[in-house]
């Protein structure tokens, strides 16, 4: 069966259709496969939900579409929604569903962020330049629990699984004695989360956060994928000595990865190195005759210490042609072939 797959900003789509021939048959008997999320015991599945693709950012999703979505997730064993603030509606729809009872709390895995990105209410983007917005951010641990506390008013639920401090420039003052881990961390003893770590780019801020023993998950985004594998140098390895869950953001590159050509979403002009790796890459797996998803997922979870990899997906379609992507592996001489390539 064909679907045709919507990609373009972030990991989601809104900018062109890429029409892709996946064996959606081997769903029938499947689900997606999981992994040991490091410290924290939790099994996971290796593609997350990313509930930024039903959040209203990329498109509009209707509440009674999220609803059947996240149904049909959890049914597929995709049951780690990894949610935020700054991820549009999508926290208010994860509680509809949930007092709905369309999707039950005992069954899945839920994962926030304490925003850092600005001045703005809940460390949001306020008034200031964007880039460099966090550096006037409420850093304070006293911001944490009422953040806390509203998010999970919203989602109507009583506990995080894990909470992430979101986007920190610099990550110092998070880390201070007085900062916001230290509120993560006053949270857990009150039970309001089981694992407590950093969503972020920057690998040295991640490698003062590893060294600081004090968090159980870490997100990277951006740092394993088809493009670039520098994770593979430095915050892998920390991790997995720590035995630090690990989720892999960006295994698709903003959709970049799926098999869209490039100028479709992103005019020729404005191309920088990124685009036409992405564009080479393409034409090589047509060349091959190779699922451009499949490698690029596949790619992503052949790194055992990656654990999960979200996605935002905003209809049933995504979802179950990222499942089929994971659950058919590829020849072992396709990535062999991908690496002589030199992409």
């Amino acid at each position: 069966m064909a679907f045709f797959y919507c990609v373009g900003h972030c990991t989601i789509g809104c900018c062109g259709l890429f029409y892709l021939e996946v064996p959606m048959d081997i769903l029938k008997d499947g689900c997606c496969p999981r992994r040991r999320w490091g410290k924290t015991e939790l099994s996971i599945p290796v593609i997350a939900f990313g509930s930024d693709g039903f959040g209203n950012r990329f498109g509009h999703v209707s509440d009674e579409t999220a609803i059947r979505l996240m149904l049909r997730a959890v049914e597929l064993g995709v049951n780690h929604f990894d949610c935020a603030r700054c991820y549009g509606d999508s926290l208010r729809k994860i509680g509809l569903a949930i007092k709905q009872n369309a999707i039950k709390r005992e069954d899945l895995i839920i994962t926030g962020r304490i925003c850092c990105h600005g001045s703005g209410q809940w460390g949001l983007f306020g008034k200031g330049d964007p880039e460099y917005a966090s550096e006037i951010a409420d850093y304070s641990s006293d911001r944490v629990l009422p953040d806390i506390e509203d998010q999970l008013k919203c989602l109507e639920i009583d506990r995080f699984d894990a909470l992430l401090v979101h986007g920190p420039w610099p990550v110092e003052p998070s880390l201070a004695p007085g900062g916001i881990l230290e509120g993560l961390e006053q949270a857990r003893d009150c039970g309001l989360v089981d694992f407590i770590g950093y969503g972020m780019h920057h690998p040295p801020f991640h490698l003062k956060a590893i060294e600081s023993g004090r968090v159980e998950v870490l997100l990277a985004y951006s740092d394993y994928n088809l493009l670039r594998q520098n994770a593979a140098d430095d915050i892998l390895p920390a991790a997995a000595a720590h035995d630090i869950g690990v989720l892999n953001a960006w295994s698709i590159f903003r959709g970049w990865l799926t098999g869209l050509p490039v100028a479709s979403f992103v005019p020729r002009q404005e191309w920088k190195e990124d685009h036409h790796q992405a564009e080479n890459i393409r034409l090589w797996c047509k060349s091959q005759n190779v699922d451009m998803l499949q490698l690029a997922l596949q790619f992503c979870l052949r790194e055992a210490r990656i654990h999960g990899n979200p996605i935002g997906m905003m209809n049933i379609e995504q979802l179950e042609m990222n499942v089929a992507a994971v659950l058919k592996p590829l020849p072992d001489e396709v990535f062999d072939a991908f690496k002589l390539a030199h992409l």
